[in-house]
């Protein structure tokens, strides 16, 4: 695998879904920044760093773009950013928050998928979401969020408004899971440059241990190959079942993208 051509082809594809689902974006060093208003998860500058070295100046539009709108200035990066960008990014204050693991699977080599076939149990059923039954589409959104917030939580507004309008795209594919008939769990993904992206899978308490979650992950891989896909690929915090639902289908680590950010008073981190 060339690392890094997948890096900046994965990275084209965050930068350009930010631009295009937040309410204000604009290019940056051969990315994008882009911002949905306090709080939103598509506050973050992406994509950038290829090819370009960034210069001091393009930090501190970073900083001007989201400091302006109330936002704690948020930069994802890989490990093939320049080294003299990451000491531009220290001096002015930036910080290392968390990490983030890019997995992916190539379609081509895959092999049958029918392997990954889950026998479930009478009663549940993997469909695909139908983005014009506005019923189904907002249970999908709170579905697929549901797992990304306290338990008993609701879903602010922002969430669910950028989710349903995700959710709209043509490039979306999202399937849901019922149980006798209850929505019982959701995931989303998202094919762009020949590449399916997997997300906001969740699966309600209720309903867990029942091999639903993977085989929302079958039904989008067998989606992504009936159109064509090369790759599929998945971002998850290190370590956790997400990470440990797409090893089973045989998912590997090709890079590791680093999340900085700037503190300031009155700036409203995002997620």
């Amino acid at each position: 695998m060339d690392f890094l051509a997948t890096a900046r082809r994965l990275e084209a594809i965050q930068a350009e879904t930010v631009r295009d689902l937040a309410s204000d974006s604009e290019p940056v060093a051969g990315g994008w920044m882009a911002a949905n208003g306090p709080g939103s998860y598509l506050n973050k500058a992406a994509g950038i760093a290829f090819g370009v070295e960034p210069t001091e100046e393009d930090v501190l539009r970073i900083e001007r773009f989201f400091s302006s709108r109330g936002i704690e200035p948020r930069v994802e990066l890989t490990a093939f950013a320049p080294v003299g960008f990451l000491r531009l990014l220290a001096e002015h204050g930036f910080v290392l928050q968390e990490f983030e693991h890019t997995l992916v699977l190539s379609l081509e080599e895959a092999g049958d998928l029918t392997r990954w076939a889950v026998a479930l149990a009478p009663g549940i059923r993997i469909q695909a979401l139908d983005p014009t039954d506005a019923q189904q589409l907002r249970a999908f959104v709170e579905t697929s969020a549901s797992g990304f917030l306290p338990e008993g939580a609701s879903l602010p507004d922002t969430y669910l408004d950028t989710g349903l309008k995700a959710a709209r795209e043509p490039d979306h594919h999202g399937f849901l899971a019922t149980v006798d008939g209850v929505v019982a769990g959701a995931a989303g993904s998202s094919l762009r440059r020949g590449v399916m992206s997997l997300f906001g899978a969740s699966v309600r308490p209720a309903f867990r241990r029942r091999g639903i979650q993977q085989a929302l992950i079958a039904a989008r891989l067998e989606r992504a190959r009936s159109l064509g896909a090369d790759l599929a690929s998945v971002t998850s915090h290190p370590g956790i079942p997400t990470e440990r639902n797409a090893a089973r289908f045989g998912f590997q680590l090709a890079y590791v993208r680093a999340v900085l950010v700037k503190r300031g008073p009155g700036l409203v981190p995002s997620p």
